[in-house]
């Protein structure tokens, strides 16, 4: 069948939009029709040329939702008109990672998705004889897609998918962060590091835990509305601090009659190693946890004194927010439509499949939270 995708033909070039072919579902596979994909930072970083998995000529998008058009054989979790959301992050429910419950991080496609490929080997997109990689096992950038059936998650047939789409990444990844990888109790002090997208739905996240004091940091001003908006507690920019932000941190968590500061759990949410040192240097002795969630550039290196963590810091990492995505998503979006969560203020522009490339361009301006493409 043919489908219209924005294709990535090389690093640094916009994307092309084009009339693409794409074959149809395989055993185990599922043809969906996107009918909204969100523009994450993600999709930028492999744009860039900065993945160091990024392949081209692709097409990218992992942030979405949409309804099944048509189901390959032996599928049996999701049937066609199911409205379901593309999940990077598949949940076989077989695999040693899926059955240790320790981590989310399912191994059933991990080496073909990362080579663009689908499970058996061969990409279902293609211009002409030319191959086109799929994309985090996704590609939300095209109007129709195929995914395995472990990468589905079915959700609400009425939840608005302009709006869950964003349940797919930015929304999981920074309230999972808080819920799953944190665990965050109840009156607990917090920092968040970078009030983009996914540090608004950290502080979301953090709310719903019931954390005490969060604070967060970011060097753009207008972001302190933005996130008091959500349950911020505190801002810092730190180019206001009038010295290190660490100890200005530090000074801001203390507590107790010792007066020891830092936080009890930090979050990193901008990519910056620098930052990500800072995160966990403003955790509290002991106990602190720093929770990193963006996604650094091919080769760089995070660094700190071993003090730090021998006197009882935790640093830890987070893919997806640790979440289980045909087990937890379809829980998120239940609570977005419960009013748990709000999304709905985060989507501030909404673009056609043309207008992709001024997506990126409003991302790269710091002018959206995130914009939404709608087919």
């Amino acid at each position: 069948m043919k489908t219209r995708a924005a294709v990535a033909y090389a690093a640094g070039k916009p994307l092309e939009v084009t009339e693409v072919d794409l074959e149809g579902p395989k055993e185990g596979e599922v043809l969906i029709e996107i009918k909204a994909t969100g523009i994450c930072h993600t999709d930028e970083f492999t744009l860039s040329g900065a993945d160091p998995e990024g392949l081209f000529p692709a097409i990218l998008g992992h942030e979405g939702a949409g309804i099944v058009v048509d189901v390959g054989k032996g599928v049996a979790s999701v049937k066609k008109g199911d409205h379901v959301i593309p999940l990077y992050t598949p949940e076989c429910r077989q695999c040693p990672s899926c059955l240790s419950r320790k981590t989310n991080l399912c191994t059933a496609i991990r080496a073909t998705q990362g080579q663009g490929l689908m499970p058996d080997g061969t990409s279902r997109f293609s211009i002409g004889k030319e191959k086109i990689h799929h994309y985090m096992g996704c590609s939300t950038f095209s109007n129709f897609t195929v995914l395995p059936e472990i990468a589905v998650a079915k959700v609400d047939p009425d939840a608005p998918f302009d709006k869950i789409c964003y349940i797919g990444c930015g929304v999981t990844t920074g309230v999972g962060a808080v819920l799953n990888t944190a665990n965050v109790e109840a009156g607990a002090t917090a920092v968040v590091f970078g009030l983009g997208g996914i540090g608004l739905n950290v502080i979301q996240g953090l709310r719903l835990a019931g954390a005490d004091m969060i604070i967060g940091v970011d060097l753009n001003n207008d972001k302190k509305e933005w996130g008091e908006r959500f349950g911020m507690t505190h801002f810092v920019n730190p180019k206001e601090v009038g010295g290190d932000v660490v100890s200005h941190l530090v000074n801001m968590t203390k507590r107790g009659a010792d007066q020891i500061g830092g936080a009890d759990y930090t979050f990193d949410c901008t990519g910056n190693t620098t930052v990500m040192r800072q995160a966990l240097e403003a955790c509290h002795r002991g106990w602190g946890q720093s929770i990193v969630i963006g996604v650094a550039g091919a080769g760089q290196e995070i660094s700190t004194r071993p003090f730090q963590l021998v006197t009882g810091r935790v640093w830890k990492g987070t893919a997806f927010g640790g979440a289980r995505g045909r087990t937890d998503v379809p829980k998120i979006v239940d609570w977005y439509m419960a009013g748990k969560i709000e999304i709905d203020p985060m989507i501030t522009h909404t673009l056609t499949l043309d207008e992709i490339n001024k997506g990126f361009d409003l991302m790269h301006a710091g002018k959206s939270i995130r914009s939404v493409v709608v087919y």
